[in-house]
């Protein structure tokens, strides 16, 4: 079994833990990616295999309460948001945790107000290397109650490795996202450092690498995303791939193979590995479970999809771009978004706005094959599995008198 976190027990839910701990216990292995199904008369739930809370996320909210549970007359803080969901954070903060920084890295509390009685905890997207140091020059220990997700901690040890074997870091990330800056600041440590977004700015690269573009045009595309002194001509000579972990993990697989093609028109094959290193293994396996979890989900069919997570949430926006692929998608916070059977409030991830759409729910189809709405729902890695409940139940409304969710 999984390891348990001691979680507060408003997070958790009795119908979807139960439906997580019967699938873990039938397939300890993961091999069946199917969701799970709950059928009413005339709507159906089918839960993806994975989703929500994982390993790293658990540990970070597990460290945050023992913090504030041993510490009762000390000033908490923490170094921005513990994780990307609202409803944890305002908690949080509702219990007297404050907030030394925002997601970007915008300063809320001055570090120079800080003392050695103090505790801070690290969130589990980790920190940079300098705010690490800071602290320490406060008279706090980072790792006290240090929440850094250990997926995170081994991309930073890969990053370390490899670096010291000669090979460039190549991180694919959002550069303005904390798990980013804290890899790249970790990275750029032991190695020449450069952060990429896609797989567009992946093509771009390649170009230099191949030498196809001028290294003097290098800066002008990856400005402000290279570690000092990072000299193309010499940096792009042998390099490695990480990543940030809640990226499309396929996305990260495509990028590293076709910077490795690049590498091969240039070396050749059979010099590949002194100019290539492998870092497969850096991939975060909630990450992965989740998006395989998602196109099991959507291979069993639905009519719409309904993706719960924070809206600043990497992994979350990740799950809802592979649905919108396939079927009509709603991204939404929580059940309040629900605003009725006609109308839902749910968040444009690429616009970063939210929006409302009217006759969201369409009429369900009358086949012999199929006769009943199907709605498909997973959620992002920072969401509680009692949103996920309540959500089932606020849809339940609009289908189903008496519906089981009501208790």
């Amino acid at each position: 079994m999984p390891k348990e976190f001691l979680i507060p027990d408003q997070y958790r839910s009795q119908l979807v833990g139960t439906l997580k701990k019967e699938r873990h216990a039938r397939d300890a292995k993961k091999r069946d990616m199917t969701p799970t199904i709950i059928s009413f008369n005339t709507v159906q739930f089918k839960l993806a295999r994975h989703f929500g809370f994982c390993y790293g996320v658990e540990n970070a909210i597990e460290t945050a309460y023992r913090a504030l549970e041993e510490n009762p007359t000390k000033r908490v803080f923490l170094l921005s948001e513990m994780i990307h969901n609202a409803q944890v954070n305002n908690d949080l903060r509702n219990r007297g945790i404050k907030f030394l920084q925002t997601t970007q890295g915008e300063q809320l509390i001055p570090f120079e107000t800080l003392t050695s009685d103090d505790v801070v905890i690290v969130p589990a997207f980790g920190t940079t290397v300098e705010l690490f140091e800071k602290l320490k020059q406060v008279g706090i220990d980072p790792q006290s109650y240090n929440a850094t997700c250990p997926f995170v901690e081994k991309v930073w040890k890969r990053a370390d490795q490899i670096g010291a074997e000669g090979f460039s870091v190549i991180i694919h990330g959002k550069e303005v996202h904390e798990e980013t800056r804290a890899t790249f600041s970790h990275a750029r440590q032991n190695a020449p450092s450069l952060v990429i977004r896609d797989m567009h700015e992946a093509q771009l690269l390649a170009a230099f690498i191949k030498q196809e573009r001028p290294a003097a045009e290098f800066f002008s595309v990856f400005a402000n995303r290279t570690s000092p002194g990072f000299a193309p001509e010499r940096d792009l000579k042998r390099i490695g791939v990480v990543n940030q972990t809640t990226m499309l993990a396929t996305d990260t697989l495509a990028i590293s193979n076709l910077l490795r093609t690049a590498m091969i028109e240039v070396v050749g094959e059979a010099s590949i590995t002194q100019h290539f290193a492998d870092t497969r293994d850096t991939l975060c396996y909630a990450t992965w479970d989740n998006q395989t979890a998602v196109r099991g989900l959507l291979e069993s069919g639905g009519d719409i999809a309904i993706v719960v997570g924070g809206y600043n949430s990497s992994n979350t926006s990740h799950l809802v771009e592979l649905c919108e692929e396939k079927i009509p998608t709603f991204y939404i916070c929580d059940e309040q978004e629900l605003l009725s059977k006609d109308v839902i409030r749910h968040f444009d991830w690429r616009a970063a706005k939210l929006k409302e759409t009217s006759n969201w729910l369409p009429a369900a189809p009358q086949t012999e094959e199929n006769s009943v709405f199907r709605i498909l729902i997973t959620a992002g890695a920072s969401c509680p599995d009692a949103i996920v409940d309540r959500v089932m139940g606020r849809l339940a409304e609009f289908f189903v008198t008496g519906h089981p969710f009501s208790d």
